[in-house]
């Protein structure tokens, strides 16, 4: 079985470590994991890897967060797999720092990433791991806060929530979603 994995974030230097790029952070990680490294292509940053025998291509769009549909769509149709293959990996704004929910559909809630692939896939039918990061912001001041890099404090916890990330990915291509939600989300 293949699947799509896919890191929502920005790219460039100034975004690294932001709270919106926790999606490539997931999946750097990931790659990490299996000791393997992007290569620029078409639409963004692609890995290869296997977890057992589920074989995984690893995206992270290089369209910037607003246009992540297009990427997806492209990954989508050149490896042939319909959308239950697929897994997004987002920052989440109505989850604590480093919760972790793993859905099979949902509303993109107002994230412009989400929204921009569900306008292009035209659905919203597709699984997602949401990485919570808080939402200690003052009115008005979202985009800020979404660009803002993580706490110390947080920073300890990272390496955690790294791991409990790359677990669920790899549960959910093993396992399946269902299995996956169950054993994960509850913590």
């Amino acid at each position: 079985m293949k699947y799509l994995i896919v890191g929502l974030g920005n790219i460039g230097e100034e975004y690294w470590g932001t709270r919106h790029n926790i999606g490539f952070r997931v999946v750097n990680e990931l790659a990490d994991s299996a000791d393997v490294s992007f290569r620029e292509e078409r639409y963004g940053a692609v890995a290869r890897m296997r977890v057992k025998n589920a074989e995984l291509v690893v995206l992270k769009p290089n369209t910037f967060m607003n246009l992540s549909g297009n990427a997806v769509r492209y990954w989508l149709q050149k490896e042939d797999l319909p959308v239950s293959q697929l897994l997004v990996v987002v920052d989440d704004l109505s989850l604590p720092f480093g919760s972790l929910r793993m859905k099979p559909r949902g509303s993109h809630g107002g994230h412009n990433g989400l929204r921009n692939i569900e306008e292009i896939l035209g659905t919203a039918e597709y699984p997602r791991l949401r990485f919570g990061i808080g939402d200690d912001f003052s009115r008005g001041r979202q985009v800020d806060f979404v660009l803002s890099k993580f706490t110390a404090e947080e920073m300890e916890k990272m390496p955690e929530r790294m791991k409990q990330s790359v677990d669920m990915i790899k549960s959910f291509c093993l396992a399946g979603i269902n299995i996956t939600m169950n054993q994960f989300n509850h913590k």
